[in-house]
């Protein structure tokens, strides 16, 4: 394998850790005076980087990943997901964003409270917490096996824990100091490094098939099709307006990871211009790891591809790196694979430290008596702190959980969020539509959807149903749960 790093490719992977090392500085600046400031940069950031932020924080070493493999497998009909992004996005700019900035929230949670009391709130806060460490430490491991991979030839434990480290303490530069406003600039950067090293493959792989007549041949293989109309296809039309648009509806506007950045902007009218804007650059993004998938699909049609590397079974995108990739485009594709695991990872410590003293340790402390607004500020990188140490164990116990159990942790994490977003939609679709449901409902309706979720997975009970009316049925189930209780007085 090809696998080793020349010197150009060390050069640019170093000069890219300079400019890691420089920007963070820099950014790490910001004066900080409240949690306001540090949790959503006391509304003052602008719209287009915050539409960034979301677009990167998005993504993450497994769409980086996963998406080429998708198109390269099937066609281009994943990129109905973000389309149906879009009409999730607007349902939250226009539904749930005016209600977050008329109560002021530093959290997306804190809604509940108004409703249905403050122990609500907490609950929400801590199934958002412990399904992120679940699942973003998941996350954060698919990138560092990726860069183990590439940078040493091998997915060792002892290369694996360095990669994690390395990711770790590149997202803590820009997190700990900082805040918001450093995540979400640093996000600009990230975005602008992962995006420009998509788009130098994707022209590389397009020069190299230059005697192929692409979309003909793509056309003969029945790679060319967007639009499912199928009930079967798992990115079909049906299953893209339920459940779906449910999780869309649930990531952008209940998941406190995605949605703090929305909450940074000047007003309301900002915030749903950056959450449709980001989703309106996604797209095209979302298109050139589509296409990477593709190319990748004729350029290896007439031979064969052994998929394993060490045992596990790798993405053809990882394959290609791996093996065809040239001097200098190694690095430049390594450091996208880095940045975007860096974009998802910082900006879920902040959304992390946020839920953790806002909903849960400032109501506490604060019932003993006022509190300086600077112990808060000190309290929160500590939480930063506390959930960056969680999230490397996390990633570093997939390693082994992957090797030795028969139920595949990272299928698992990677879905945890959405177990939990069918609870927090049941929820939220009682306090924002109906006048049902109570305090004593919220953890019934919470684990109701998450429970329900879990026992369809074909691991449990052997049932096979497609995910998208996997959530369709767990939000029916948790809003009827909040539907047997009658409002509190």
């Amino acid at each position: 394998m090809n696998s080793a790093f020349s010197s150009l490719d060390w050069v640019i992977f170093i000069a890219y850790f300079l400019l890691l090392g420089v920007s963070s500085t820099i950014l790490s600046r910001t004066k900080i005076t409240s949690t306001r400031d540090y949790f959503i940069g006391s509304n003052s950031m602008p719209m287009l980087a915050v539409a960034i932020s979301v677009l990167t924080t998005s993504q993450s070493a497994a769409t980086f990943l996963g998406v080429p493999e998708y198109s390269y497998a099937h066609d281009f009909t994943f990129i109905g997901f973000y389309f149906s992004g879009l009409f999730a996005v607007i349902f939250v700019a226009f539904v749930l964003v005016p209600r977050f900035y008329a109560m002021k929230a530093v959290t997306v949670y804190e809604l509940l409270q108004i409703r249905y009391g403050e122990s609500a709130k907490k609950q929400a806060g801590v199934m958002f917490l412990v399904g992120r460490i679940l699942a973003s430490g998941a996350r954060l491991y698919i990138g560092s096996i990726a860069i183990s991979m590439i940078l040493f030839g091998d997915i060792l434990f002892g290369h694996v824990a360095f990669s994690i480290i390395i990711l770790m303490l590149g997202s803590l530069g820009y997190t700990y100091f900082g805040g918001i406003k450093s995540i979400i600039f640093s996000d600009v950067i990230q975005g602008v490094v992962y995006i420009g090293a998509a788009i130098a493959v994707m022209l590389f792989l397009f020069n190299s098939l230059e005697h192929v007549d692409i979309l003909a041949t793509l056309q003969e293989h029945n790679k060319l099709k967007f639009i499912d109309t199928s009930f079967n296809g798992k990115f079909n039309i049906f299953g893209l307006l339920s459940g779906w648009l449910l999780l869309n509806i649930a990531a952008f506007g209940l998941d406190q990871d995605m949605t703090q950045r929305v909450l940074c902007c000047k007003d309301k009218k900002e915030a749903a211009k950056s959450l449709i804007l980001s989703i309106l650059l996604t797209i095209p993004v979302v298109l050139v790891f589509l296409t990477i998938g593709v190319l990748l699909y004729l350029f290896y049609l007439q031979g064969g591809v052994n998929q394993n590397f060490e045992g596990e079974k790798i993405t053809i995108f990882m394959y290609y790196i791996l093996n065809e990739m040239p001097d200098g485009l190694r690095a430049i594709v390594t450091v996208g694979a880095i940045a975007v695991t860096l974009s998802s990872t910082n900006s879920v410590l902040g959304a992390m430290a946020s839920v953790a003293v806002e909903d849960i340790y400032k109501p506490w402390k604060l019932k003993s008596g006022a509190v300086e607004e600077m112990h808060f500020v000190r309290a929160s990188r500590v939480a930063v702190l506390f959930f960056a140490l969680a999230l490397s164990l996390m990633a570093m116990a997939s390693y082994f959980w992957q090797r030795y159990s028969d139920l595949s942790l990272i299928s698992f994490a990677l879905g945890v969020m959405a177990f939990a977003y069918t609870g927090l939609l049941g929820v939220y679709f009682s306090a924002i539509f109906t006048k049902r449901g109570n305090a004593k409902t919220v953890p019934f309706a919470l684990s109701g959807g998450f429970l329900s979720v879990l026992a369809l997975q074909p691991y449990i009970f052997g049932i096979n149903i497609d995910f998208a009316w996997q959530m369709v049925i767990g939000t029916v189930v948790a809003f009827g749960v909040m539907q047997l209780g009658a409002k509190d007085a």
